[in-house]
């Protein structure tokens, strides 16, 4: 059975993010045989309300990705700049 366009295309993403870390942030599966789910972790930028904080987010993927956007769902509690502290963004 072929792997779907979707799957081929996360694969070689997170490999290159793997390859080529970016500053501030890292990426990984959740359970290494779905790669339709992802957990990242993003570093608070400096001079920014956020410095120094560790946010934990998972990304879930929709199998016609790229034609569709994944949904990001904050595990850590955010502070959202409208005042409210918030989870979940789509």
């Amino acid at each position: 059975m072929t792997e779907p366009q979707s799957a081929l295309l996360l694969r070689r993403q997170l490999a290159e993010l793997n390859k080529n870390p970016v500053e501030g942030f890292s990426a990984g599966l959740i359970e290494d045989n779905d790669l339709y789910r992802w957990e990242v972790l993003i570093i608070g930028p400096p001079d920014t309300l956020y410095e120094g904080g560790v946010f934990k987010a998972h990304l879930t993927f929709p199998k016609d990705y790229p034609l569709r956007p994944p949904k990001m769902k904050f595990i850590t509690d955010i502070w959202h700049p409208n005042g409210k502290s918030a989870k979940c963004f789509h």
